[in-house]
């Protein structure tokens, strides 16, 4: 029984472990078939879920970029280089000036001219795996996506070297998932076009580096190079490059100078930056520890390199001149590109102006290289002597409104000057003087100010055109005399300066002491003969004209409406040095692109304004301002010889001095004056204001011939066919009368063979005249012969033909010419009546008359009833012996007076009829006939003569000193 019972519960043991382990097992094949198919379902959820997302993230990529065109090769190209590239000056000869001012200042370079330390330590810190990676690194962006999505506080950076620059060269800096979109999209089209070395050398010329040492805003390697070190790119060293390396993360921080280029106090910042790029260096093997140990050593801050100072503070007058003739020649080229001509950019501002942003805006960011004409050492040692000159003149107080108060100050104002030296074959600016202090006046008074040119507008606007169309010569005779003319509703009197007037004198000789009336006669003569001189002034370049100037007769004088620039005024006294071709002032030689294309090269073109003949003639003239004219001081402050034809100038209240002169080679011109109009101090430590100014443009033009002799010397005018040496009448012009030869005023001087005169002088006469009141008068058919003179004189009518019989005064057309007489229409004087009686008074040995009438010739005398003496009328006492004496005044048409009373002379042992100063008449001879008057060879004629030809007192004897 016990062994059934333990058999039993073997059994039954047996088949509960049976049953238990079936158990088991089911459940277990239960709960792994569960599982299984619970991690496959999780699997595929996944799977789904990710599929989904990567769907939902495809397509939200795809809409952000949808709208981002297909770049091709070229298109990327073409943004990748496209860098905002800093404009290069450069002075004539290859000699560096410097950069033009800009917002951003970058200067790009090669990849193989920089130092690979600087390649490797931009790498090292912003983008270790760029070598690896073709555009975007998957994993970092996934990193800044989430960062994004959770608004993490600290957030790694996920560009590439490759998405920064396609972030600055064609994307903006907007934080959106539409930029970031496309800048990975662009970033892998990129590297598939652009090989590593091509993507890094752009990114090194793109980033921004803080601040140089001038305080300027920097990009580019090369340009940080420059700017803080001193020294091109592929010469920095380890340290260096690590410092430069760490700067592009956060510019304006790590930046070692200020805005003003000082040094900023705290330098931690970007040193612990340089030491956290040479860990990266060392960490990734690039650098050894000796290397990395002896970077972490060296002093940086001991390389800075000194502040520098900017073209715009070392040469701001010749900077800004230079970008301001450079945006005006790439807005030309702008508007031709789109059809758009020069008279429609003029005529339409707007227009203009859209060009004129669109040229500075290119000018700014090309990269531009821009040679000038301007002669370095030229320039500079004439801003020394402009600097040194002592003999300005005083300042003088002027008052302005305050813009800070708007109240009323007083400031003193001191004397400006401008200047300018061009080459006269190619119009090439050589150097010029803009002003005294840029920083207390900033316009250039060379190229902008406009000015009154005084008498320097004479040769150009009245005696070059007058000897061009044939109107004077340089002997001939113009009239000196008061002069008044009407103009619109005004009369118009010039006046020479100092006063006085100079008869008649020759041009030549009007231009060489600066006489304003003649100079105004021509002009006016040849505006009534429908000739335009200022036709002429518009050929040589002057574009200030407005269209009353040319009806204005004091243009002659130089009074234009709106004035003249130095430049214009110079250029225009080229065309005497350039054979009468006037060729156009110019400073900008080429532009040349960042691609070494050159965008601009001035073309030299001439106008052709005076004939040669014209041309020789007018240096001829203007040579003698230099030889014996205003300008006779200039040989004296001079130290080289050169053959110099020039003309002083001074306009209206001593306002302006001028002084231009040009030679074979080169015409430089000087100008002096306030910028708000002022006279000039007449004489200022012992100079007068036109010496003063002539000395500053002989010193100016000594530098130049110490700097380039040969440039500004040399040559001489040469006389061309069609100029001969003429004699002729000069009054008129004429071939010389025998009168012309007895009057004196034969002359020889050059002649147009084109004008030359086959006529004869027929402006004199010979004929009989009388002297009332000093002044000559034609003798009448019954004018006694003992009153009259006989010799050669202007003939009346040429007189009238030739309008001197406005003269007031004959003395002022004698001046200068003795034998010359001038007498004007007997009939004039004549008053139609017999003069009235004279009344004698007897006193001792002499007997006294008193005065008739205005047109008296003189006088007869009589003893006992009989005629004794003819006294002329400018005398009135003789000697008288014993007797009763009459006295009979005669006129100019021979009417005699009343006898006079009787006075009875006392006898004496000295008793005479005759006189010293009368003529004794013959006692038979009959009262009433005056056929047998005969003046007594006792006469003093010749100091009548005297009196009647005596030259004006008042006369000036120059009108510029």
């Amino acid at each position: 029984m016990a062994d059934q019972w333990r058999q039993f519960k073997e059994w039954l043991s047996n088949i509960l472990k049976n049953v238990k382990t079936q158990r088991i097992l089911a459940s277990t094949r239960i709960t792994y078939k569960v599982g299984w198919n619970l991690l496959l379902l999780f699997f595929m959820t996944c799977i789904v879920v990710f599929a989904f997302a990567g769907g939902v993230g495809a397509g939200y990529f795809a809409a952000l970029v949808k709208d981002e065109p297909i770049r091709d090769y070229e298109s990327m190209k073409t943004d990748l280089y496209n860098y905002n590239e800093t404009t290069q000056l450069y002075f004539a000869n290859n000699d560096y000036l410097g950069k033009l001012s800009s917002d951003l200042y970058r200067e790009e370079v090669d990849l193989e001219d920089v130092s690979p330390f600087v390649v490797d330590a931009i790498i090292a810190t912003e983008d270790q795996l760029f070598h690896e990676h073709h555009g975007v690194v998957p994993k970092a962006v996934m990193r800044a996506v989430y960062q994004e999505l959770t608004n993490a506080d600290n957030r790694s950076g996920g560009s590439t070297l490759t998405q920064q620059i396609i972030k600055n060269q064609i994307l903006t800096n907007e934080v959106s998932f539409d930029r970031k979109a496309k800048e990975i999209l662009l970033a892998m089209r990129l590297e598939r076009y652009f090989k590593k070395e091509d993507i890094i050398e752009a990114y090194l010329n793109i980033v921004p580096f803080g601040r140089d040492a001038a305080g300027r805003n920097i990009a580019g390697v090369q340009t940080a190079a420059r700017g803080i070190f001193g020294i091109d790119a592929s010469e920095l060293n380890l340290a260096q490059s690590a410092y430069i390396a760490g700067l592009p993360q956060s510019p304006s921080r790590f930046t070692p100078f200020t805005n003003f280029g000082e040094v900023k106090p705290d330098l931690s910042p970007s040193i612990d930056k340089m030491h956290l790029v040479l860990s990266r260096m060392f960490e990734t093997n690039i650098i050894d520890e000796q290397a990395y140990e002896d970077a972490l050593a060296y002093d940086v801050t001991a390389d800075f390199t000194s502040p520098g100072s900017l073209p715009n503070q070392e040469y701001p007058w010749l900077t800004v001149e230079i970008e301001k003739r450079a945006k005006v020649i790439l807005l030309e080229q702008l508007a031709a590109e789109d059809g758009v001509s020069k008279e429609t950019l003029q005529a339409d501002n707007e227009l203009f102006n859209s060009y004129y942003d669109e040229a500075q805006t290119a000018l700014h960011k090309n990269g531009y290289t821009i040679h000038t004409t301007i002669q370095k050492d030229m320039y500079d040692r004439m801003q020394d002597v402009k600097n040194q000159f002592t003999l300005y003149g005083s300042e003088k107080p002027e008052t302005i409104i305050d813009p800070d108060t708007g109240e009323e100050i007083t400031e003193m104002e001191p004397v400006e000057t401008g200047a300018m030296l061009i080459e006269n074959s190619t119009g090439r600016i050589l150097s010029f003087v803009a002003g005294r202090d840029h920083e207390r006046q900033a316009q250039n008074h060379a190229t902008s100010a406009l000015r009154s040119n005084g008498s320097t507008m004479k040769p150009l606007l009245v005696y070059a055109p007058a000897l061009e169309l044939g109107v004077a010569q340089p002997g001939t005779l113009i009239a000196d005399v008061k002069y008044s003319i009407r103009a619109g509703s005004d009369i118009w009197s010039p006046s020479n300066y100092g006063g006085g007037y100079h008869g008649l004198t020759s041009a030549r000789r009007a231009l060489a002491s600066s006489y304003n009336i003649p100079a105004a006669k021509l002009y006016v003569d040849m505006l009534k003969s429908g000739h335009q001189p200022t036709t002429y002034l518009e050929k040589m370049g002057v574009t200030s004209l407005v269209p009353g100037d040319k009806s204005n007769y004091s243009m002659a004088l130089g009074a234009l409406t709106k004035g003249i620039t130095v430049e214009e005024n110079v250029n225009a006294f080229s065309t005497f040095g350039n054979q009468g071709k006037f060729t156009d002032a110019y400073l900008i030689e080429k532009i040349v692109s960042k691609d070494n294309e050159t965008v601009y090269e001035h073309e030299t073109t001439t106008v052709d304004v005076f004939s040669p003949q014209t041309n020789f003639m007018m240096l001829s003239m203007l040579e003698d301002v230099i030889s014996g004219g205003t300008a006779v001081s200039l040989p004296g402050f001079l130290n080289f010889q050169s053959e110099w034809a020039g003309k002083t100038g001074t306009s209206q209240n001593y306002n302006d001095a001028w002084f231009v002169a040009t030679n074979p080679k080169v015409t430089f011109g000087v100008w002096m004056g306030y910028d708000t109009p002022k006279p000039l101090e007449v004489s200022y430590q012992g100079y007068s204001y036109g010496s003063r100014n002539i000395k500053l443009w002989a010193e100016l033009m000594n530098v130049a011939y110490d700097v380039n002799p040969e440039l500004v010397t040399g040559g001489s005018f040469e006389r061309p066919d069609g100029v001969v040496q003429l004699t002729f009448c000069g009054i008129s012009g004429k071939l010389p009368s025998e009168l012309c030869q007895q009057a004196g005023l034969v002359t020889t001087d050059l002649f147009n063979a084109k004008y030359v005169p086959t006529e004869r002088d027929n402006s004199f006469i010979q004929g009989e005249y009388v002297s009332i009141q000093g002044t000559p008068y034609s003798a009448l058919s019954g004018t006694p012969s003992a009153f009259t003179r006989y010799g050669a004189m202007l003939n009346p009518a040429f007189i009238q033909q030739s309008g001197y019989d406005q003269v007031e005064n004959p003395k002022q057309l004698l001046s200068g010419n003795l034998n010359l007489l001038t007498p004007r229409s007997g009939s004039a004087i004549e008053n139609g009546r017999a003069p009235a009686p004279v009344f004698v008074n007897h006193s001792g040995s002499a007997i006294s008359w008193s005065t008739s009438d205005t047109d008296v010739v003189g006088y007869y005398v009589y003893r006992n009833g009989q005629r004794i003496a003819t006294v002329p009328a400018h005398q009135q006492s003789i000697s008288a012996g014993s007797g009763d004496y009459n006295v009979v005044a005669i006129d100019i048409a021979g009417n005699q007076s009343p006898w006079s009373n009787t006075v009875t002379g006392e006898s004496s042992e000295s008793d005479t009829s005759e006189d010293s100063d009368v003529s004794t008449e013959d006692e038979n001879a009959s009262d009433t006939d005056s056929s047998t008057d005969v003046p007594d060879s006792s006469t003093p004629a010749s100091e009548e003569q005297e009196e009647t030809l005596e030259q004006d007192n008042d006369a000036s004897e120059e009108n510029e000193q």
